[in-house]
């Protein structure tokens, strides 16, 4: 069978009455296949995926109900429309100075949330992968990467180096 869509705050696996989790995703879709491998989608297609704080967040915590679930074998992270994650959300992160994000040390808690898991995450990568999107991607155990994927890491051109990868 397809894997099937799973909408905000229902029961996860496809086709199944077994209940997983119950999680607001605003920024995430999950699908579990019949092969148990869950497919966890970025879904901000207007932003190319920015990855903001909510999405960030989302995405650990779906991470470690899946670390958790003992029928999940393996997780797939991909994104909608032409881009992976075009990177962090700059309309977000311009909102806040140097200081700010140094005592919130954003960068660490996806980082060491998705270095925790430890079943195989893929990194499904078939459009722009720049800056945190590329790291996001590195912190992945395996990429496979489409005829239209980009790697890049743009924030050089702006005098800062890259945050996790």
């Amino acid at each position: 069978s397809s894997l099937q869509r799973v909408s905000q705050r229902s029961a996860l696996f496809s086709g199944q009455t077994r209940q997983f989790c119950s999680i607001d995703l605003r920024h995430l879709l999950l699908d579990v296949n019949e092969t148990n491998v869950a497919v966890i989608t970025l879904h901000r297609p207007q932003a190319l995926n920015a990855l903001c704080d909510d999405l960030i967040e989302e995405l650990v915590e779906t991470l470690r109900r899946l670390q958790d679930d003992d029928d999940v074998r393996a997780i797939i992270i991909t994104g909608q429309g032409k881009a992976f994650a075009a990177g962090a959300d700059i309309k977000e992160m311009n909102s806040r100075d140097f200081a700010q994000v140094q005592k919130m040390d954003m960068l660490s808690t996806w980082q060491s949330g998705i270095q925790s898991i430890r079943k195989p995450i893929i990194a499904a990568v078939n459009g722009f992968a720049l800056g945190g999107g590329c790291e996001l991607a590195m912190l992945c155990d395996i990429i496979l990467a489409g005829d239209k994927a980009v790697f890049g890491q743009p924030e050089i051109k702006l005098g800062t180096i890259p945050g996790c990868g």
